[in-house]
């Protein structure tokens, strides 16, 4: 079994698109589903993000599985099959494992270096585990590829990079940070990266932070641990007409602020920024024709990012550790997948011995019974010298990484039960 990827992100697809593919809970639950069921799929998860969805699936064969998992997105979006699929991308095996852990490291963030995109990692998991979809080899992945993104992080300087997606909204918005610094600020959300934008507005001096939330609990909790206000979404335009600021990240499917509710609040004609950080949009796109208003969305963000050339950190480091843990991950598992082999081989031949031992018992009845134990005892020395050799040489040599599978020659060789192997492979999730 191997991994494969089929995902769409801000690299390979407009913003509007990737709006089309926008997931609430029950949608993602749905794609997880849907994909686990479908032909050839062991395991399954997804990635979603604001400017990414992408799909893990632990398969038994690849052409197949690419179509049934490229099929779904394309019925998620709408859009024409030949409209989706120059924007998707696949990643295989040892590819599929060098993206991950590309992804967990931020080496494929919009803003390079991030590191929320291990939360929303760990969250896949989280929730592939819960439904019973992210078995043993989806669970060894993924935690291998949240250990490297955390030693990415203490090891080099990437941190160096914007941390998340609000301090790039705002340095684009404001180089100097005066954006932020004394002013009122509204915060739609109570999610991840409202805690992260809460956090950051917070750190650069804002005046009075609000938070607003459909579920005033959330909202509560967030609004505590910075010292900030919580506001239910019914007192939400009194807080708008105060507001110099107003970043928006609830994750709603659908515009949360429209453009006939915040045109009043801003009638005196201040400058008012507003930061769109959902996926689809949380604020109406026609709020940036109002006198006074700056919108920063993640379309315009992803041209600016692109755009920046003048990074302020040595990626090398970053890619160094990312190929290494690649390699590690490999052999580890090229090593692990030679076990289900190793123990159907000492199976059969704790068989044999055994056999040997009731024929022993048939031809000589009155055996001593301290006899019958050193001779059975013999045969298992024997048994485990000659395969001592075999055993520890074919772990040696798949992890060499050739091409031959010496573990498959291993059960030629002996004759070895493929159900048997197939039956430790299940157990063991290799």
């Amino acid at each position: 079994m191997s991994v494969l990827i089929v995902g769409i992100s801000h690299k390979t697809a407009p913003v509007a698109l990737l709006e089309r593919l926008a997931l609430d809970r029950d949608g993602l639950v749905k794609l997880i589903t849907d994909v686990r069921h479908s032909s050839h799929v062991g395991e399954a998860t997804v990635i979603a993000t604001c400017n990414r969805l992408e799909v893990y699936a632990e398969v038994d064969r690849f052409h197949g599985s690419v179509e049934e998992l490229s099929s779904l997105l394309v019925e998620r979006s709408g859009e024409p099959t030949d409209a989706l699929l120059p924007h998707l991308y696949v990643h295989y095996d040892e590819a599929a494992v060098a993206h991950l852990f590309q992804v967990t490291a931020g080496l494929d963030s919009m803003v390079v270096g991030e590191a929320q995109i291990l939360g929303q990692t760990r969250e896949a998991l989280r929730v592939g585990q819960e439904l019973g979809t992210a078995g043993a080899a989806l669970n060894t992945l993924f935690q291998q590829a949240l250990r490297v993104g955390k030693r990415v992080h203490a090891e080099t300087d990437l941190d160096r990079a914007a941390p998340s997606l609000v301090t790039a909204a705002l340095e684009h918005a404001s180089p100097d940070g005066a954006a932020i610094t004394g002013k009122r600020v509204v915060i739609l959300g109570a999610g991840s990266m409202a805690g992260v934008a809460t956090a950051t507005v917070s750190r650069l001096g804002a005046g009075d932070i609000v938070i607003s939330n459909r579920t005033v609990g959330n909202a509560d909790r967030l609004a505590a641990d910075y010292a900030a206000r919580s506001v239910p979404f019914d007192a939400l335009d009194d807080e708008l007409a105060r507001a110099d600021v107003l970043i928006a990240c609830t994750g709603a499917l659908g515009h949360v602020i429209s453009r006939d509710q915040l045109a009043p609040a801003l009638a005196d004609g201040r400058s008012f920024l507003a930061i769109d950080l959902a996926m689809p949009h949380d604020i109406d796109p026609t709020v940036a024709d109002l006198p006074g208003v700056r919108l920063v969305g993640l379309a315009s963000l992803a041209e600016t990012l692109e755009d920046d050339d003048d990074l302020p950190y040595d990626l090398e480091d970053v890619r160094s550790i990312v190929g290494d843990e690649v390699a590690a991950f490999m052999t580890a598992r090229r090593v692990a997948s030679v076990t289900p082999t190793v123990v159907a081989l000492r199976t059969m031949a704790t068989s044999v011995v055994e056999a040997e031992a009731a024929r022993l018992d048939n031809r000589l009845p009155d055996l001593d019974p301290k006899v019958r134990a050193e001779v059975v005892a013999t045969l298992r020395r024997v048994s485990e010298k000659l395969l001592h050799q075999p055993t520890v040489r074919v772990r040696e040599l798949e992890a060499e990484g050739e091409a031959v599978s010496y573990a498959a020659a291993l059960a030629e060789l002996f004759a070895l039960d493929p159900e048997a192997v197939q039956a430790v492979t299940r157990v063991e999730g290799l």
